[in-house]
């Protein structure tokens, strides 16, 4: 089969392959076999975060798999507990990636975290009844005054934000401080989360949107639904690679995560879907009602609205 290989446009005039690979939840030394079969399968786009504690073993599998590093496009993410340092979060993650830069540097989610005085800070925060301890002296708004001037750096090429609303983005583009439009919002969506709206909102504005979760989640019943297995079987493709061409069919990134190298592997082929299946796979939300997968509780903020 044909590789999946297009790439989109970034406002910043740079080129993001379409298809990359998650590696939320991918332990060190599973993110590091994942990464290198990715890579040697011909993915080109590398998506990590401070948060996944992942960043040595992805960028060990960077540096060790033989491909040029500026053929690689590779993501990290600021953690919520330094809102208020993006620039020297930055050079904490490069360190670990044992990196230069990287194409493109997210706020990973809206909320300012408190950053512990002692111990990880690479860790959500608690307070004393169990609730997460959000900085609520400071806010997006503040953060991305100073990780929209790091492009200047160049510790990396673009920065974006990832889990923000149109609600958010609306309030980050109409702030005063704000000079640079995001490169890409990166959040969750597959067809029980289609963010339609989202999706319109970003383009208009020049925001390329990234799906996480692109295949749902290990308990989401995408599998074992026989509509969409019957699809797949019209087309002799996975359901996973149903999923994922339906991605790409909207215009987005997709950043189908796994571990297995067989699934790795064939995550990354074409498959010619018609125009009206992948139309039915998108109405699929219908049947079922929307289901959102990653969906923490960071009260009271309202993150999704």
């Amino acid at each position: 089969m044909t590789k999946l290989t297009g790439t989109l446009t970034l406002n910043t005039g740079a080129k993001i392959p379409q298809v990359g690979l998650g590696t939320w939840l991918s332990n060190e030394e599973e993110g590091y076999q994942a990464v290198l079969t990715a890579l040697k399968a011909g993915y080109r786009h590398i998506d990590t975060a401070a948060f996944y504690k992942n960043e040595v073993s992805v960028g060990r599998a960077i540096r060790e798999s033989g491909i040029p590093r500026e053929e690689i496009f590779v993501t990290t993410k600021l953690t919520g507990t330094q809102h208020r340092e993006p620039k020297k979060a930055l050079e904490e993650s490069l360190e670990r990636l044992g990196l230069d830069y990287v194409d493109l540097y997210l706020m990973h989610w809206p909320i300012p975290l408190k950053k512990p005085t002692v111990g990880d800070y690479l860790r959500v925060p608690l307070n004393p009844d169990g609730s997460r301890a959000l900085d609520n002296d400071w806010d997006f708004v503040k953060t991305w005054e100073l990780l929209q001037e790091l492009p200047q750096t160049g510790l990396t090429r673009a920065v974006g934000v990832s889990n923000f609303s149109i609600k958010n983005l609306e309030t980050l583009l109409s702030d005063k401080r704000t000079h640079l439009t995001p490169a890409v919002n990166q959040v969750e969506s597959h067809p029980l989360l289609p963010q339609f709206e989202l999706i319109q909102f970003c383009q208009w504005k020049g925001i390329v949107l990234e799906a996480y979760s692109p295949l749902g989640s290990a308990n989401s019943n995408f599998f074992s639904d026989e509509f969409l297995k019957g699809i797949a079987e019209t087309y002799k493709c996975s359901v996973a690679q149903l999923l994922i061409n339906w991605g790409l069919s909207r215009g987005i990134v997709v950043l189908p995560k796994s571990s297995n190298p067989e699934r790795i592997v064939s995550n990354l082929e074409s498959v010619e879907i018609s125009e009206n299946d992948l139309e039915s796979v998108g109405h699929l939300v219908d049947k079922y009602g929307e289901k959102r997968y990653v969906n923490p509780d960071w009260s009271p903020f309202p993150t999704f609205q």
